[in-house]
């Protein structure tokens, strides 16, 4: 392993019980200097000085940092002694398909169901809801606003609660939404918006004269 390879291998290294107790951590070799100096400022061992937080905490990164490494560099590393051997990547989660829905065919209009962004378009989201074929999430059914640009709302790898909206077996689509208000259905007359169109003026008719009134025999 040549010096190159080295150094940028070292910091995925973890020497267990080796004598510097910075080799079972994630900070680099290159920069145990700051560590030394931060050990140097505090007056406390690097064994002792390893998972205490309120130490750590109080220390300002800005007072470690220099032209090699700057504040960013420091605060990553208050943040391995402070937590050391912690997994820097966020927490990954999956979408948790609906347990007896495994076909287009269990499906029904209304079921809610949690899926995946597998692809986002101009006109919408499709979502994978593990049925092995995914749904179409409409740009108008993104969200209780106006979408203009689905990535505004949703990129892929997102998860996502959906509405089935409509299923069409024979072309094998499946309409969703994501909105969260739903369309009022049956509702009472009274709880319907109330008609502003005026009322139509029904002009009086005219008393029928014997003239017109033949003329009415005479068409029947």
């Amino acid at each position: 392993m040549g010096a190159r390879t080295f150094e940028q291998a070292a910091g995925f290294l973890r020497v267990v019980n080796g004598d510097n107790p910075l080799d079972a951590s994630a900070v680099h070799p290159e920069a145990y200097p700051v560590v030394e100096r931060i050990v140097s400022r505090t007056g406390v061992g690097i064994r002792e000085l390893i998972g205490k937080t309120a130490v750590l905490r109080a220390l300002k990164p800005e007072e470690f940092a220099d032209a090699q490494f700057g504040v960013p560099t420091v605060k990553d590393i208050l943040a391995e002694l402070d937590k050391p051997g912690r997994d820097p990547r966020p927490e990954f989660r999956t979408a948790v398909f609906k347990d007896g829905v495994q076909s287009i065919g269990d499906l029904t209009p209304g079921m809610m169901l949690e899926g995946v962004v597998t692809n986002v378009a101009n006109f919408g989201a499709f979502v994978d809801i593990g049925v092995h074929q995914d749904g179409l999430v409409h740009v108008s059914q993104l969200a209780d606003r106006f979408v203009k640009d689905p990535r505004d709302v949703v990129k892929a790898g997102d998860i996502v609660k959906v509405r089935v909206v409509e299923i069409d077996l024979p072309r094998k689509r499946i309409a969703l939404t994501m909105k969260v208000q739903e369309p009022a259905t049956g509702s009472s007359p009274a709880a319907r918006p109330k008609d502003r169109t005026p009322p139509v003026q029904v002009q009086p008719t005219k008393p029928q004269t014997s003239l017109a009134a033949a003329f009415g025999k005479l068409k029947r």
